[in-house]
């Protein structure tokens, strides 16, 4: 698995966690739950390719 595009994915999941959980007053409440749901499935994602990498 190449690590490079690994690390970018991972530093990119987490800063969208970041700024979503920094700016949650702001998103309007229709988009907060699909955002959320979708940020919580990317940064599972990224722990599950980071176990992978690490095992393979």
């Amino acid at each position: 698995m190449d690590t490079e595009n690994l690390t970018i994915y991972v530093i990119v999941v987490l800063c969208l966690g970041a700024v979503l959980i920094m700016g949650k007053d702001k998103v309007p409440p229709r988009l907060k739950r699909g955002m959320a749901l979708t940020a919580v499935i990317l940064i599972m994602l990224a722990f599950v390719f980071i176990i992978y990498s690490l095992l393979a």
